[in-house]
């Protein structure tokens, strides 16, 4: 089983279409970016396991199953953000953590700024979130961050990914799935995702210039 595991579904194909399109609007932007936070979530939660349960229905006692494990959810700041409250509407007792990242443009490398993962108690499953795996540090840097707080089972949720951030994730991570709508094969001299989307997080927060 490969390690990623790309959205095939027509949902997925036609709501990521109008992601890619420059001419979509930041409100309308940020509908299919809540969709396609979904559709992947939903696919990459499959195998959540449950605990055996009973409900009492108007009508009487039903059997039933509930969620066994904590589950994080980690966006990385700022675009992370933008597939949080989907998820939550799924998870709505999932725990939020924040990492805060930014990418050094002469380096291209990411410079971590802001930390709030605790230091014990770490959750069954850590959900890593970020529109776009571009070269991929700044994911990698947030599943150390998960690995030093004892996260087992960590999961990486991504918009649109690039082959060599792909590659390269895999190479340090094997260990660590990962659920993309779309991969694409370059990165350009910005190390931006070619064709991509262009910046994530400015469209999302309609901070273009």
């Amino acid at each position: 089983m490969s390690s990623w595991t790309v959205l095939k579904h027509p949902l997925a194909s036609h709501h990521l279409a109008i992601l890619r399109d420059a001419s979509t609007k930041p409100a309308q932007f940020r509908i299919q970016i809540d969709l396609l936070a979904t559709l992947l979530a939903i696919e990459c939660l499959q195998d959540l396991q449950l605990s055996p349960n009973s409900v009492q229905t108007p009508m009487g006692l039903a059997a039933a199953e509930t969620l066994k494990q904590r589950v994080a959810i980690v966006p990385i700041l700022r675009a992370g953000l933008g597939l949080v409250s989907p998820i939550l509407q799924l998870l709505p007792d999932a725990e939020v953590w924040h990492l805060g990242m930014y990418r050094d443009e002469e380096t291209a490398l990411p410079v971590e700024y802001y930390s709030k993962l605790p230091a014990d108690h770490p959750s069954d499953i850590g959900l890593v979130l970020d529109p776009m795996l571009a070269t991929g540090g700044s994911i990698r840097l947030a599943i150390g961050a998960l690995k030093k707080w004892g996260v087992r089972d960590i999961r990486v949720l991504s918009v649109i990914a690039s082959t060599p951030g792909l590659t390269q994730l895999v190479e340090e991570h094997p260990d660590v799935r990962i659920w993309v709508g779309a991969v694409d094969p370059n990165l350009d001299h910005r190390k931006f995702i070619v064709p991509g989307l262009g910046d994530a997080g400015d469209r999302i927060f309609n901070t273009r210039s």
